[in-house]
């Protein structure tokens, strides 16, 4: 062989690499162009740095830039940079051997998804960890051949040219006809892989990979990135239409974004982060449930796409991009570091975008509760990030009984905090009731001696609120407590507020409330082990009698919720409060005096149960509550008709 001409073998651990990648196990083949112009990217910034110190390179003129050119008849594409460049020793050291820690790594990784029982591995996220992007071309090619002339050799050195097929050996041998400077691969593609040869194709990839490289890149002579990095760009020269259309073009959203966040930091990790929270309503729960996190890039290349380490989960909705200056990717240790890097990154974004709602809510507090309407379902999340459950509970809002009433989906809403600087002296409680909209919530009649005494109670109408707020527990040093849960101790302090325009109503006689004690006895046989105990309630004002949950038990709507997910059809079994001095409790027990085994007073019991329980969203058994609806009502017209002579 010519001296010109020398042939090495690559070490074991590379051929084991390159054996995984050319068996084409990964279902994400293209990767291997962002691998390349990475490369070439970080050839030119490192030239640049080169020539900003003040050092001349050889061919001085040639701009910085990034050439594609595709050869369909000759199946190859080529790709040529005209950076730093690479000596016949560096060829050698970068393209002849890997670093063994990365390369162990990434096959462990590989072996590891194997034995997960996954039929194919997505090779975008693991090459890109371990610093074997180069090799990743082999995916697609039968041969590689990488010319290359070093930037600041003597102009009389001549360009030297790598070429393997990666089957084991590779050579390096002295060429005329090399780049003047920079870098020149030239992929012999293979069979299966000349779908990159069209333009259209590598077109696409650019865009998805490297749209954000900070130098051109051009397709058969035309710029494929045309959309510059703004997050690279001071916030001071960007304008509202430049994060506007950007935002478009990263979401194909239609509506600009409801707000944005620029940030640039540089300790305790340098990263540049562009952040935007939409105007639209996202279907976290269902049909999006994975469709969310912030694009990752390190230096302008894409690294993953909706990575979910760089935010938490209540902060979903929040589209962007974070790029690090600085990610490890290259030994086996560095997975734990970069895990560290990312949760030091998160907290970061979270501090910020906190921050900036919570000067959105003391600003502007129309615009904070439009906000509030379009996310809170996945903000509400935030119970779960107990170090920051103070600066997150502060932030969420809810309709309350102090609030007027408004147009469906626009109620007015209060903060925890305005709603402790109504409460009354000496309250220590937030009182919530669960209910699916305000008028439910206002006639439900646990409401009733909250209304009595004046205090206020939020309405929490979205299903979710009440799983949120009993996981809180707390607000500052107030609990939150569930209005049907109020035992007579909670509330007896409070003076009742007087009602000029109620009636009054005469206590009962000795006679009849040992009659009315009689009766509730009678209503507990009738029910039976439908109700645990049937008792006279001190918490009604207006509604004749309700169901509660006994105390340390689970209140209405959560329970009802629970059966929901447990397939659990059956109904509950709760205490049944009578309330004495309702008019039609008053009747119940003149007909009971009268004759306690009427077969009316039995309907109107089963009716008044039947009554409670739909207050609850409870339906036993639709026919027989029909059927004794329609027999009470033939009864009254009948009686009404004969009372009025019709």
């Amino acid at each position: 062989m010519s001296e010109e001409v020398s042939k090495h073998e690559f070490k074991a651990e590379v051929c084991k690499l390159l054996n995984i990648l050319t068996n084409s196990l990964y279902t994400n083949r293209e990767i291997f162009l962002r691998e390349l112009i990475s490369n070439a990217s970080d050839a030119l910034d490192k030239l640049r740095f080169r020539i900003n110190r003040g050092d001349k390179p050889i061919a001085d003129d040639l701009p910085l830039e990034i050439r594609i050119t595709l050869d369909k008849d000759k199946k190859t594409l080529i790709i040529q940079d005209t950076g730093l460049g690479m000596t016949k020793e560096e060829l050698s050291e970068n393209l002849g051997t890997v670093a063994k820690s990365g390369t162990e790594a990434f096959l462990n990784e590989i072996a590891a998804s194997h034995k997960e029982g996954e039929e194919k591995t997505d090779a975008s996220n693991i090459i890109g960890r371990f610093g074997i992007g180069f090799y990743s071309v082999f995916m697609v090619a039968d041969s590689v051949t990488v010319s290359s002339r070093a930037a600041f050799s003597d102009p009389e050195t001549p360009a030297y040219a790598w070429t393997s097929d990666g089957l084991g050996t590779y050579t390096i041998e002295k060429v005329d006809d090399g780049p003047a400077r920079g870098t020149k691969i030239i992929v012999h593609m293979k069979e299966d892989a000349t779908e990159f040869l069209e333009k259209y194709r590598i077109d696409s990839i650019i865009k998805q990979h490297s749209a954000f490289v900070p130098f051109p890149v051009f397709v058969d002579n035309e710029r494929a990135n045309t959309q510059p990095a703004l997050w690279r760009e001071p916030k001071s020269s960007v304008t509202a239409e430049q994060y506007n259309s950007f935002y478009k073009a990263m979401t194909y959203d239609s509506k600009d974004p409801f707000d944005v966040q620029h940030i640039a930091v540089d300790v305790p990790v340098q990263f540049s982060a562009l952040l935007f929270i939409p105007d639209e309503t996202q279907d976290f729960f269902t049909t999006d449930n994975e469709m969310w996190g912030l694009d990752l890039y390190s230096r302008r290349v894409l690294i993953q796409k909706r990575n979910k380490d760089l935010l938490p989960e209540y902060l979903g909705f929040m589209k962007g991009v974070v790029d690090v200056e600085d990610l490890p990717l290259n030994i086996s240790r560095e997975t734990l570091q970069e895990n560290v890097m990312l949760r030091k990154i998160q907290q970061v974004l979270v501090k910020q975008t906190l921050t900036k709602l919570e000067k959105l809510a003391s600003d502007d507090k129309e615009k904070y509760e439009h906000f509030w309407r379009k996310h809170s379902r996945i903000f509400k999340l935030c119970f779960r990030d107990y170090t920051n459950q103070e600066r997150t509970c502060a932030l969420m809002r809810f309709s309350s009984s102090a609030m007027p009433d408004a147009e469906a989906g626009k109620e007015a809403l209060t903060s925890f905090d305005e709603y402790m600087s109504r409460a009354q002296e000496g309250q220590k409680n937030i009182w919530y009731v669960a209910a699916p909209n305000r008028e439910a919530a206002r006639v439900n009649p646990h409401m009733e001696i909250f209304r009595k005494k004046g205090i206020e109670v939020l309405y929490l109408l979205d299903p979710v609120d009440e799983f949120v707020i009993e996981n809180i527990r707390k607000y500052k040093d107030w609990e939150f407590k569930a209005a049907e849960a109020a035992s007579t101790d909670d509330l007896k302090t409070f003076p009742d507020k007087e009602d000029a325009n109620k009636p009054e109503v005469s206590p009962l006689s000795n006679e009849d409330a040992d009659f009315f004690n009689r009766l509730l006895e009678h209503i507990k046989t009738v029910l039976g082990e439908k109700v645990k105990k049937v008792v006279i309630s001190k918490r009604l004002d207006d509604s004749p009698a309700v169901l509660v949950t006994p105390e340390g038990g689970m209140t209405s709507s959560m329970e009802k919720m629970m059966k929901v997910m447990q397939h659990d059809e059956s109904m509950p079994v709760r205490d049944l409060e009578i309330n004495q001095d309702h008019p039609l409790t008053r009747s119940m027990i003149r007909i009971f005096k009268a004759n306690p085994t009427d077969p009316i007073l039995q309907q109107m019991i089963e009716n008044l149960f039947d009554a409670c329980l739909l207050m609850d969203g409870y339906v036993g058994d639709p026919q027989q509550v029909a059927t004794r609806t329609r027999m009470l009502l033939e009864n009254s017209a009948a009686w009404y008709t004969e009372v009025k002579k019709l």
